[in-house]
């Protein structure tokens, strides 16, 4: 399942896919302009044949059978199990992969006609925080109830998709001859 995920054109189809939206191949195309036709409709299959993507409805279109993609809700996904067992290679190939989306996706942004920053409100900023494991553990799970009541909203009026992605980890390793038991700043 890692190998079929932690790719950057299927990651990107997945994401077009979220929030209950069904599409075909064309659709996904259009969609993601930057991506040649072939590869899309390749990597819609793995989606599919890997049981990622369910064929919502078939409709004939000139002679041809046009399929309609949707994720399957029951679908496989990379869960804390899965991630516990990675190797640091497994890590990297998944932090570069979605690097990769996430570079693709704001440069597909930004390339769309009419694309305004400020008036969209995009944002990206990083730094440092200090917190012990039991003060992240309980802002990551603060961060998760919130973004829990909204993970499931489709599609609706006034409503867009937004690509949201956190990252964290730890910048020095603990020391034992620091008071705050971090390498000292020179």
């Amino acid at each position: 399942m890692l190998d079929l995920l932690l790719h950057p054109v299927r990651l990107r189809i997945v994401y077009a896919l979220s929030g209950g939206r069904t599409r075909t191949t064309a659709d996904l195309c259009a969609s993601l302009p930057d991506i040649p036709k072939t590869t899309v409709y390749r990597h819609v299959g793995l989606l599919a044949d890997g049981g990622v993507l369910d064929v919502a409805d078939e409709q004939r279109v000139r002679g041809a059978v046009e399929r309609y993609y949707r994720l399957r809700q029951d679908r496989p996904t990379i869960g804390p199990e899965a991630g516990e067992s990675m190797s640091p290679d497994d890590h990297r190939h998944a932090f570069a992969a979605t690097m990769a989306v996430l570079l693709s996706e704001f440069n597909a942004y930004l390339d769309r006609p009419g694309s305004d920053p400020y008036a969209d409100k995009i944002g990206y900023q990083q730094g440092v925080i200090w917190l012990s494991d039991e003060e992240f553990t309980e802002t990551a799970g603060e961060l998760q109830k919130a973004l829990r009541k909204i993970a499931e909203n489709g599609p609706g009026p006034g409503r867009r998709p937004r690509l949201i992605s956190l990252i964290q980890f730890p910048t020095a390793e603990p020391t034992d001859d620091s008071p705050d038991g971090l390498p000292d700043q020179e």
